[in-house]
């Protein structure tokens, strides 16, 4: 998946994976990592707290989706189905959240 990461594109990840390397590789690509960096580092790379927040998003998602049966045990054995099963829970969990806005 991080070879995908190019120019212009944004790593959001968590503390557990701040490491030179990682940063340097996704550098290489021409990508930006933005990884709150761990506490006893010296130097501090640069971290976009607003940016930061969005990773909070993704992760929520991805623990309601776990909720649905058939996504968190995998029952469809071909991508294209399991990928359509995910788009439907997407758009329940989206419909779910407009409903409890409105």
């Amino acid at each position: 998946m991080l070879g995908q990461i190019g120019h212009g594109q944004i790593l959001l990840a968590e503390r557990a994976y701040d490491s030179n390397a990682l940063r340097e590789q996704i550098d290489s690509q021409g990508g930006w990592a933005c990884i709150k960096p761990l506490a006893h580092r010296k130097y501090k790379p640069a971290f976009s707290a607003f940016l930061y927040r969005y990773r909070s998003r993704v992760e929520c998602f991805f623990s309601k989706i776990k909720h649905f049966r058939a996504i968190a045990t995998r029952f469809e054995k071909h991508a294209e189905n399991y990928l359509a099963l995910v788009k439907l829970a997407a758009i329940q969990i989206w419909i779910r959240n407009y409903e409890s806005v409105s």
